[in-house]
């Protein structure tokens, strides 16, 4: 007669790993900062975030930076992208660039996340009810002399635009992974009346991240996935 196994206690179920999109919730959550970084001030330039970060070319600028505003998208799909704009060739500052929706603050505006709201709206038809913003990257000073204030903000998956043509040539998604691996961080440099600058750029598909846009990529990274 074959004797009765043994009673054993069941094995234990592995918990779900969470999911990209929750990954990065719990991230952004845990890293970003709830409140705006402080109004640019003339402090110790060689610790500020900017232009210049990996070029060793510190700006002084002659007047205060104009304060500025961006939102930087992150649209939540279980494998969540970044929403960016390609811009109209005919603008006066960054024409024909990969950009994040945004610009110069409003007297109107109420403040930083507001702007980016409303320069989102205006600029590719994204409503602020599909937006939450998740908080604040650090504040980024442009070669244009611009204080820039990065809002991270979550987008509705079913989102839908409206391109305002005048600023905007078209409107693309790209993988977060792709943006968050350092791997895709190209250091590229150029020279510019006559001084050397360097510069992060992130090639995607036919597309060419750089500049602005790409270093707020990077402290994107710094900030949540490092």
């Amino acid at each position: 007669m074959t004797a009765p196994l043994p009673q054993t206690d069941p094995l234990p179920q592995a918990e779900p790993l969470p999911s990209a999109l929750d990954d990065f919730l719990a991230r952004a959550a845990a890293r970003l900062s709830r409140v705006p970084p402080a109004p640019y001030a003339p402090l110790d330039h060689t610790v500020l975030n900017g232009d210049h970060a990996i070029s060793g070319h510190v700006p002084v600028p002659e007047q205060p930076p104009r304060p500025a505003a961006v939102l930087v998208p992150v649209v939540a799909r279980p494998e969540p992208t970044v929403l960016l704009t390609l811009r109209a060739t005919t603008l006066s500052h960054h024409a024909g660039q990969i950009a994040f929706p945004g610009g110069r603050m409003d007297p109107g505006d109420a403040d930083e996340a507001a702007a980016a709201l409303r320069e989102a709206r205006e600029e590719v038809g994204l409503a602020a009810d599909l937006i939450r913003p998740l908080g604040f990257l650090d504040g980024y000073l442009s070669s244009t002399n611009f204080w820039i204030v990065p809002v991270v903000g979550l987008v509705a998956p079913d989102y839908a635009l409206t391109i305002n043509e005048a600023e905007v040539q078209e409107a693309f998604e790209v993988p977060l992974a792709f943006l968050m691996s350092p791997g895709n961080h190209q250091r590229q440099s150029l020279v510019r009346d006559g001084v050397l600058r360097h510069f992060f750029a992130m090639p995607y598909e036919q597309h060419f991240i750089w500049g602005v846009t790409a270093g707020l990529i990077r402290n994107l990274y710094e900030r949540v996935y490092a």
